[in-house]
């Protein structure tokens, strides 16, 4: 029956349900559903059934769409549901989750729901929020299964079998010795593969991947991506097993840095949505622009500086966008390589210089390619060799430097400890129009009497 409705559709039937009081048809409907559909529908409600839509839900369905909302979506569910309702539902939330949700909240109304917990729950919430942000510690969860090292193949899928309704993942069980120290990892292949009488030790590997609990998320990610895990455990100094941090985890953090990078790549600040307010927008745009209005301002003063130039060969006025356009392409595309490869490699200097020469060899083949052509449209158009010349040395050397500036400034910054996505693409453009348009004229007027 859901399979071919649209969402309007889906709501529609769903507020003549709430309307008519029909709670088993509702459920039916609803065992269709993914947490996704659901978190939509509450989402695309009009305000006045969202309070009865929820109350027809049950705690584990709220808590499932709780995992598909927003931090501010999700409070207001917790206030529409009610306190008693509320409570039962962050007990069940994955504990990294509701851990980012109070650093949203007053810190008088969080300890208030902390204390209304159930002691364990709120413990453990309690000792993620101990972490840093963004660290392994901060992301991790409570909610996987740990065995002795002394166990049977047969007495750990009894504790599995206990413990798989909770817990997080099941697809790896980690070993522990008598200090909680993570000793090994099964997978639950290899355990239902093995004989009931084997000892979890001799089937184990002892060589686990781990991370620490200050580890930046970033790097988390990394490990999971690098070795294609699941989930990856997390433990302290003293090597002991803490908690761990699943793949869907590292999915929300990849799609989040992106983000970030792109906004700071964009100049754009914070976070700008189809929600946001226009004065919101305007505001977090303005700081980015108006810095690179005054930069702009270097340009105009660059071109009256060389205006007799102009005023003598009209024609390197058409070609001064293309060659200012360009050098930004150009190195643009340079800095989102460079971004691109910092998230997923670590620098050394052989890297850095394998990468600059990369770049280097790159920026001269375009150069070479892009001189050419328009050294022929030039001569082509304008009947004059020289003038093709003049355009054509001109744009080899900015597609040059304009490579080499989109390469080497965003790793200074990264070695300065400097997120490299602040090295923006309308920064680099406005900085690459710059140095275009010395060179250009430069070049124009040290030719200007045979032009």
């Amino acid at each position: 029956m859901v399979k071919n409705m649209t969402y309007d559709e889906l709501i529609l039937r769903i507020i003549i349900l709430l309307r008519d009081g029909k709670r088993k048809e509702f459920q039916s409907l609803l065992e269709e559903l993914q947490p996704y559909d659901m978190a939509i529908l509450f989402k695309e409600m009009p305000e006045k059934h969202r309070g009865r839509y929820l109350s027809f839900l049950t705690v584990e369905d709220i808590t499932d769409l709780m995992g598909e909302l927003d931090r501010e979506e999700q409070l207001v569910v917790l206030n529409k549901v009610g306190k008693e309702k509320a409570i039962h539902v962050m007990n069940k939330m994955d504990n990294d989750d509701l851990a980012a949700l109070f650093e949203e909240m007053d810190p008088e109304l969080k300890d208030q729901l902390l204390s209304s917990m159930e002691a364990e729950e709120s413990e453990a919430v309690r000792v993620l929020m101990n972490y840093p942000p963004e660290t392994a510690g901060r992301i991790m969860t409570n909610r996987y299964v740990w065995i002795p090292q002394h166990y049977t193949v047969k007495e750990a899928v009894v504790k599995l079998k206990s413990f798989a309704e909770i817990a997080e993942s099941i697809n790896y069980l980690y070993v522990i010795n008598e200090q909680k120290q993570l000793v090994g990892v099964i997978s639950y292949r290899d355990l239902i593969l093995a004989e009931p009488d084997e000892k979890v030790q001799e089937l184990m590997f002892t060589r686990v991947i781990s991370a620490d609990a200050l580890q930046d998320q970033e790097e988390v990610a990394r490990l999971i991506e690098r070795y294609d895990f699941l989930a990856i455990p997390v433990v302290e100094k003293n090597h002991e097993l803490v908690g761990i941090v699943t793949v869907d985890d590292i999915i929300d953090i990849v799609i989040q840095e992106a983000n970030e990078d792109y906004e700071k790549f964009a100049a754009s600040g914070k976070a700008i949505t189809f929600d946001t307010k226009s004065y919101v927008a305007a505001y977090r745009r303005l700081p980015w622009l108006i810095l690179l209005l005054f930069i702009g301002l270097i340009s105009g003063s660059i071109m009256s500086y060389f205006e007799d130039t102009l005023q003598q060969v009209v024609a390197l006025a058409f070609f001064m966008p293309m060659i200012a356009g360009m050098t930004g392409n150009t190195g643009t595309q340079s800095l989102a390589v460079v971004i691109r490869g910092l998230s997923k490699e670590e620098l050394n200097k052989k890297t850095i210089f394998r990468l600059i020469f990369r770049e280097l060899r790159a920026g001269i083949i375009i150069g070479i390619v892009c001189a050419i052509v328009i050294t022929g449209i030039a001569i082509v158009w304008q009947g004059n060799l020289l003038l093709g010349f003049v355009v054509g040395t001109s744009l080899f050397a900015t597609l040059i430097i304009g490579t080499m500036a989109g390469t080497i400034v965003p790793i200074i910054l990264h070695k300065c400890n400097v997120d490299p996505a602040i090295a923006s693409g309308p920064l680099i453009t406005t900085l690459n129009d710059i140095l275009s348009l010395l060179i250009y004229f430069g070049i124009a007027t040290a030719f200007i009497h045979s032009l």
